[in-house]
């Protein structure tokens, strides 16, 4: 549901649909409240409310600064990871620059075909939460046997060929993290923390009794604007592939993997 909201909305739509929600629900929850219980609005429960609504923020604000700093990591270290896989690819294409032309026109081939297919096959799936590792499969398995069937001569030849095998080992493990990154979430406890803690957290406020309606709904709006947006926050960086702050496949279009786009 999460990725789906993501790849079908915007950023400022999504903003309006869970912060304009929080703020809905704050309203008709505190005007709905001061006519069930009106003694309520006269301040008489706020020592016992004013304690409870303190304790429990403090321990939500902590959770979701954790959860946040641990997302915002992992999106982090998805992009860079997929620099590193890009960069470790073109070096592939570099190294094969020192073998004959024949034997460079079939690493170069090989490496196009596996850009073409991440980009265009795989990037999609990544998108949608469900990346499928077969898709680049005989790509990268094409790209073992080119090696496997060349035998260096030349000194300059061979240690080319170790660097070159070398760094296909470490595309291969970037590409191994890069699908696993795609698939992470929060875990589901975490998920009860931060958006149960919201259901909690929203209704506490209306029990904070302030005689001024006005001022009253400024404080419950403030509070439902806020948590709708770090809801938002939390949703975002959950999915690394996904949304406006998706990783971008732009490293496997750049430099010198750009001469396989037009």
């Amino acid at each position: 549901m999460g990725i789906w909201l993501l790849n079908n909305f915007g950023t400022l739509a999504l903003a309006c649909l869970l912060g304009g929600g929080a703020v809905c629900v704050g309203v008709a929850g505190t005007l709905l409240l001061r006519r069930l219980l009106p003694r309520a609005a006269d301040g008489r429960y706020n020592d016992m409310v004013g304690v409870v609504l303190s304790m429990y923020a403090a321990i939500y604000g902590i959770i979701l600064a954790f959860v946040v700093v641990a997302e915002w990591e992992g999106l982090n270290e998805a992009e860079t990871n997929v620099a590193a896989e890009a960069s470790q690819t073109a070096e592939v294409l570099r190294d094969a620059s020192a073998f004959p032309p024949d034997q460079e026109r079939l690493v170069t081939q090989a490496v196009g075909a596996y850009v073409h297919a991440i980009v265009e096959k795989q990037w999609p799936l990544m998108r949608e939460g469900r990346p499928d590792p077969g898709i680049t499969n005989p790509q990268v398995v094409r790209l073992y046997e080119v090696f496997q069937e060349y035998e260096p001569r030349t000194e300059s030849e061979k240690v080319y060929y170790e660097q070159a095998v070398s760094t296909l080992g470490e595309v291969a493990a970037a590409r191994r993290t890069r699908l696993a990154d795609s698939e992470q979430s929060l875990p589901m406890l975490l998920n009860v923390l931060v958006y149960g803690g919201a259901l909690v957290m929203l209704p506490l406020t209306f029990l904070y009794g302030i005689r001024s309606l006005r001022a009253q709904l400024m404080f419950v709006v403030s509070v439902a604007g806020l948590i709708g947006v770090s809801l938002l926050l939390c949703l975002s960086l959950d999915h690394p592939f996904s949304g406006n702050l998706a990783v971008s496949p732009a490293p496997f279009k750049e430099g010198v993997l750009a001469r396989f786009w037009p």
